[in-house]
């Protein structure tokens, strides 16, 4: 089969080397010819272009980027499909691809008309609720109405995606229910198959840390043998609810006088430092630390638990948090919120960590007093419990089971 990939996302940012190069690699081995048609960031592509474009070729995958267009918003947008639709109406016309896989909805826009023009298979691989976590995030607001134009425009062809699409994949299974639940689906239900965001758990391995390095480590950021170390690995705001997490360590501190909280993130030092001391926490309680990806599992091995709070909204049902995979399998417990995706359901089913129900002191009170059993959590039955649900490999082979599907319906 002739794969042709389409992404708004640049295959040079994080997302697209994290989130879309392993499987497209995974895929090539398994003997498809994969093409990418993807949106680049000038200051990313000049840095990794080359990196990029050598590890494509040596998996024998096409790239076909496409400049991303820095102009306001709405003038970008337009300008940005308008380039990945030319380049790939001409590849359809010259290639005739097979399949053309779709992530997400701005990419879906040119895959719903290439269907239609060309009649070429259709995979909405749909990431999440898009227009509604627009809304979730602040970004849009229906008090406006040019943003509640925009986002009834894209959930009218949210449905259409989904009516049209050849086969739709969803992050969790919380999503693909609410969508079979919606009356257009009762009755007529659609083929989705859910693929969470998976994790190369090669590199997230705590039998490949270094105890030396690790040692090393602590003495360069300070943390003594007898700190109590909580970390939070990623981005800080639109759902991640720093002044909550605070709280919560601010609590723990009562239990634990020797916890410190080590934030492993690119995000701004000084919205943490100036939130941690409005709240009341020292500024010596708190390390911060902007590291490159390889080095995110030192990092993290140097906590006892690692904790996480997303705002529990409409479009989070649809949300993986890449970071519940690498936790996982680093053997660390997890200390999250309740009413994200499916990680209710693998949290509680892998004995992997605790749910936070309310954001209020005394359920924080509540989660701090089991900690000391939390620490007990076997890693290896945690690290496997990662293994079964978010494993690249079996994320390679779902989505090779959705291409071989499609391709009995044309035999």
């Amino acid at each position: 089969m002739n794969i042709l990939y389409l992404s708004y996302d640049g295959m040079t940012d994080p997302l697209g080397q994290s989130q879309v190069i392993p499987y497209l690699i995974g895929l090539s081995e398994k003997g498809y010819s994969v093409s990418i048609i993807s949106c680049e960031k000038k200051n990313k592509f000049e840095e990794q272009k080359d990196f990029i474009e050598q590890l494509l070729l040596s998996a024998n995958i096409r790239w076909l980027p496409v400049p991303y267009s820095s102009l306001p918003s709405v003038l970008s947008k337009q300008l940005n499909l308008f380039r990945i639709k030319k380049l790939a109406k001409q590849f359809c016309e010259k290639e005739k691809p097979s399949v053309v896989h779709c992530r997400s909805y701005m990419a879906a826009l040119v895959g719903l008309q290439l269907k239609q023009k060309y009649g070429v298979k259709f995979i909405f691989d749909m990431r999440g609720f898009w227009a509604d976590e627009r809304i979730d995030g602040q970004i849009w607001n229906l008090k406006n109405r040019l943003h509640k134009a925009i986002y009834n425009f894209f959930k009218k062809k949210e449905l259409a995606f989904l009516k049209n699409a050849d086969y739709t994949i969803s992050l969790t299974e919380n999503a693909k229910n609410e969508i079979l639940s919606w009356k257009t689906f009762e009755k007529n239900p659609i083929p989705i198959q859910v693929i969470p965001c998976c994790a190369d758990l090669n590199l997230f391995s705590f039998e490949k840390i270094n105890l030396q390095e690790k040692n090393k480590l602590k003495l360069d950021l300070g943390i003594q043998e007898s700190d109590f170390v909580i970390s939070y690995l990623g981005s800080i705001g639109t759902w991640y609810m720093l002044d909550e997490m605070l709280d919560f360590f601010k609590c723990l501190i009562l239990k634990k006088s020797n916890a410190k909280f080590l934030f492993i993130t690119a995000d701004n030092e000084e919205l943490i430092y100036s939130t941690a001391i409005a709240k009341g926490v020292s500024k010596d309680k708190i390390i911060i630390k902007s590291v490159k990806r390889n080095d995110v599992p030192i990092y993290l091995s140097l906590s006892e638990i690692s904790l996480y709070f997303i705002k529990p909204l409409f479009s989070k049902k649809a949300s993986s948090p890449t970071k519940t995979a690498e936790i996982m399998a680093m053997g660390i417990p997890i200390i999250t919120n309740s009413g994200i995706g499916d990680s209710d359901k693998i949290i509680s089913d892998s004995n992997a960590g605790l749910l936070v129900q309310k954001f209020q002191e005394q359920e924080y009170l509540r989660i701090i007093n089991q900690i000391d059993v939390l620490l007990k959590i076997d890693k290896i039955k945690t690290r496997t419990a990662a293994k079964e649900y978010f494993s690249l490999e079996k994320g390679v082979d779902l989505y090779n089971s959705v291409y071989e599907k499609i391709a009995s319906k044309n035999t």
